[in-house]
């Protein structure tokens, strides 16, 4: 009998994949991964870890699984916690649970589940996986959710074929109400439990209160750059070949202080991230503010009036070969390759066409439509058919 370790978190998802692995004849183990205790950060009032590995506790008696608790809140500050406050004070936003996944839940959590014995690790993921013999040899394919509208294989984008071979996503077949239909079912105390929201894991934390007990505030200016400013209508110059066309298009504006009008004051330009609007609290414009640009070194924060303003737009984007990882490393290209693809560059985005290019240092993505607020250090992860190849970190 093939033993399996599920990562139980508390919620219905993770309830469901213990009660599905069981019906289907495995040996299945919970584990309630620990990833917070440090108090100099207050996250807020409530616990939540308490409360829901007592919740992920009470589903395991519930199917008669064993349970423990395992603490990676060391590996957690280290790994996630430390590189994502150096990210933002580099004036990039980087994507915590995508990282929790590689870093995380299939590797430190991984290990754990692999030295109790186990064959396999499952989790309460919406994708699914396949497995096809090319050249003799078993490759793994990372697949879309069932529920379009839960797809959450972005969120394992960075996963390697060797993760891959050990993990399971059984309710990767499911909607979301069918889980909860499942949950139901089972007599689940998790079935109408609502869905957790925050840092992957730490429970109920916003982001910028998070950020502002460890990023010192510090006060600088707000600058609105109007419309046409010269750069948008810029006449493009004649390119030699199509990579120096892709290196023109994938650079990003730059602003200077004197570009546009200062409208207002904020606390960090580190706080801020590009396509946000709230929290600026500048009024007096007939459209919201958007950010369209940080600048951490100088602290000004670079913004432009509607949804619409040309300075959140671009269709190119680089990829730096020391950020870019492959899922099918059989289909990685070289250099001079392309390959044409659906890409997304956040998570609940759709997918859209785009054309991968293969140089020497890096890769470029070319969307077909422009893209608003791509971000530094956010992912990029490309799909044929249903199926994630790869992704990387927008340089």
């Amino acid at each position: 009998m093939k033993r399996v370790v599920v990562g139980l978190s508390g919620g219905v998802d993770s309830s469901v994949t213990a009660y599905l692995l069981k019906e289907q004849g495995y040996e299945v183990i919970g584990l309630f991964m620990k990833n917070w205790h440090d108090d100099s950060v207050t996250i807020s009032n409530e616990c939540p870890w308490l409360e829901d590995s007592n919740d992920a506790m009470i589903v395991a008696e519930k199917l008669g699984i064993p349970f423990q608790t395992v603490d990676l809140s060391e590996q957690y500050k280290e790994r996630i916690v430390d590189y994502m406050f150096n990210e933002y004070e580099k004036g990039r936003t980087p994507n915590p649970d995508v990282l929790c996944n590689r870093e995380i839940k299939f590797d430190v959590f991984m290990d754990i589940a692999l030295s109790l014995g186990a064959d396999y690790v499952a989790t309460g993921h919406y994708c699914r996986k396949a497995e096809e013999i090319i050249d003799g040899k078993p490759v793994y394919k990372l697949l879309a959710g069932k529920d379009t509208n839960k797809d959450q294989s972005y969120f394992l984008c960075q996963l390697s074929q060797e993760q891959l071979s050990k993990a399971l996503f059984p309710i990767g077949e499911l909607t979301k109400p069918e889980v909860r239909e499942k949950a139901k079912e089972a007599d689940l105390i998790t079935a109408d439990k609502k869905d957790s929201q925050g840092l992957c894991f730490i429970g109920k934390v916003r982001l910028p209160d998070f950020l502002q007990q460890k990023l010192q505030p510090k006060e600088g200016e707000i600058v609105q750059i109007p419309t046409d400013f010269e750069q948008y209508n810029r006449s493009v110059p004649k390119f030699e070949n199509k990579e120096a066309e892709l290196a023109y298009f994938s650079t990003k504006f730059s602003y200077k202080k004197d570009d546009g009008k200062v409208v207002g004051k904020h606390q960090g330009a580190h706080y801020f991230t590009k396509g946000q609007r709230k929290g600026l609290a500048v009024g007096g414009t007939k459209e919201p503010l958007f950010v369209i640009e940080t600048d951490v070194d100088t602290n000004v924060i670079y913004t432009g009036e509607g949804k619409n303003h040309p300075g959140l737009y671009r269709n190119i984007l680089f990829v730096s070969n020391e950020e870019l990882h492959w899922v099918r490393e059989d289909l990685a290209l070289q250099t001079g390759e392309s390959m044409e693809v659906e890409a997304r560059i956040r998570y609940r985005q759709s997918l859209e066409k785009a054309i991968l290019y293969k140089v020497e240092n890096g890769l470029y993505v070319e969307f077909e439509n422009p893209q608003s607020a791509i971000q530094e250090g956010q992912f990029v992860a490309w799909y044929i058919n249903e199926e994630l190849l790869g992704s990387g970190v927008i340089s």
